[in-house]
């Protein structure tokens, strides 16, 4: 095991706390003057909780910032393959390969920067009658946000068609991107064009369904198990649905019904299935498990888009305390949890 895998994970928060703190006050200063002021609040918070890391934790975030920034440099002066030669001897073959995802990642959003800025509502009018293709490489540089809302209203043949669509797209050539981004500065403003980069992809739907309504979830997934079941399992396996409450292990869930809000969890039971109803009241006290099944009682004619309105804000809080680290979700293979 790697000495990395061996230590706790380090939420993306702190570790930019501890690199602003590495780089001194004035250096600092210099950084939150490209912050907005909620991300200020949010370093600055974590910047004085910095001590329940260990000096190794603190090496370590530091060397991995030097890294990524050591290929940001590489890349731009001698480009992707040049940087993956000069990388590979300083860092080793594999180091070499996580730095080069995660900046060309990074790099990825300067294009159709445009496109994230816009309103999602003006972003849909302009993929309207577009060929789905066209809509699947434009949302590919959307955040999953906007490609969640927009693949959310368009027509249910062509949700299927555009998530497959995405999730096929490989590396693109800057003249494609270049012929695109010229067609689209007719209505939005001028951006520039990057090197070959990956978009889209299996791990970016994966993303777009994690914050997509519901019942477009299950619509897509329904519809993808018959047209594609390995595309819907590839998908299903990158991201958490309700259904997967049934694969978390008692503490889990009791860290997750904490913060669960009551009523929440009273709409969401009386929708599900006797299996998951079973384990979610299993794992709260006699008496709040007496209150829950009394409002559950008591609820009567309850639409089902409510139901998966509150099943969603569960799935979501369990994506959120994933975020922070409170809680580790397997998802097995290379996320197995390692004794």
């Amino acid at each position: 095991m790697s000495k990395a895998s061996s230590r706790k994970a380090i939420p993306p928060i702190t570790k930019a706390a501890a690199v602003v703190v590495a780089l001194g006050s004035a250096q600092a200063s210099e950084v939150y003057k490209y912050l907005t002021e909620d991300e200020i609040e949010r370093l600055t918070i974590e910047v004085a909780r910095l001590n329940r890391l260990s000096p190794e934790e603190m090496q370590d975030i530091v060397e991995d910032f030097y890294g990524l920034c050591t290929t940001q440099k590489v890349i731009s002066e001698g480009g992707i393959l040049y940087a993956k030669t000069v990388l590979e001897k300083a860092f080793g073959v594999q180091q070499a390969t996580s730095y080069l995802e995660r900046v060309s990642k990074a790099m990825q959003t300067r294009s159709f920067e445009f496109v994230r800025k816009a309103n999602y509502k003006n972003l849909m009018m302009m993929l309207q009658g577009e060929h789905p293709q066209t809509i699947a490489f434009v949302l590919s540089y959307a955040s999953s946000d906007q490609a969640a809302k927009i693949i959310a209203e368009l027509p249910k043949k062509l949700q299927i068609d555009v998530i497959k669509r995405i999730a096929t797209l490989e590396s693109v050539s800057p003249d494609i991107v270049s012929i695109v981004e010229q067609t689209l500065e007719r209505r939005f403003s001028a951006v520039v064009s990057v090197d070959m980069t990956e978009i889209g992809g299996v791990n970016y739907v994966a993303d777009i369904m994690n914050h997509i309504d519901r019942t477009t979830e299950k619509f897509v997934f329904d519809e993808l198990s018959k047209t594609d079941p390995a595309l819907s399992e590839d998908i299903r396996k990158l991201m958490f649905v309700y259904e997967d409450i049934l694969n978390l292990d008692d503490v889990t869930i009791q860290t997750v019904l904490r913060v669960v809000d009551a009523q929440d969890l009273a709409v969401a039971i009386k929708g599900s299935s006797e299996e998951i109803k079973e384990l979610l009241l299993s794992n709260i006290s006699a008496r709040a498990r007496e209150n829950i099944l009394s409002d559950i009682e008591y609820l009567r004619n309850v639409r089902m888009r409510d139901v998966e309105r509150a099943q969603q804000k569960i799935v979501e809080t369990i994506r959120s305390l994933e975020e922070s680290g409170e809680i580790v979700i397997s998802r097995g293979g290379e996320d197995a949890i390692i004794d």
